[in-house]
């Protein structure tokens, strides 16, 4: 007999890869085997809840088609998952959360949801490699008007 351990098996998932990833730092993704294992680590007074590794393979999964669960709580990739990073690939269905409502776990996981915040979430934005051109070389435009730069360009244009 399953015990209701009060909250929602897409959270249960985020719980069980965001805490993977703190204890992992090495790693940047885990086998669904893995996330269910630290599930259940967790939580061992109780059995496996139905649906757990379909949320891990669909259902919390960003870019696949909704099926009907709309969270981008994870990112595919192959057959591995992590946490979902903003910038990540999102089917255009997808809308629902991200993390969990703090309110909604217990006290004892709400710390991963400010480490997701402040760590993991933010790292992302600092990696993307296009954002960390921004104002690369911008010495080379200084001084200069770029309506005449351009004027100067077309001289000669018919």
């Amino acid at each position: 007999m399953a015990i209701d351990i009060g909250f929602r098996v897409a959270d249960e998932v985020w719980i069980a890869t965001a805490l993977l990833h703190r204890e992992n730092p090495d790693k940047s993704e885990f086998t669904i085997d893995e996330i269910v294992d630290c599930a259940r680590r967790e939580q061992p007074e109780v059995a496996p809840r139905p649906g757990l590794k379909t949320h891990i393979q669909a259902h919390c999964v960003a870019s696949k088609p909704p099926q009907p669960a709309t969270y981008r709580m994870l990112t595919a990739v192959g057959k591995k998952r992590r946490l979902f990073k903003p910038g990540d690939p999102v089917h255009p269905q997808r809308a629902g959360k991200i993390v969990p409502d703090r309110d909604e776990i217990p006290e004892r996981y709400r710390d991963l949801l400010d480490w997701y915040e402040q760590e993991y979430a933010r790292a992302a934005e600092e990696e993307d490699p296009f954002l960390a051109m921004e104002g690369l070389h911008k010495e080379i435009w200084e001084g200069i008007d770029p309506d005449e730069y351009i004027r100067e360009l077309r001289e000669g244009w018919e």
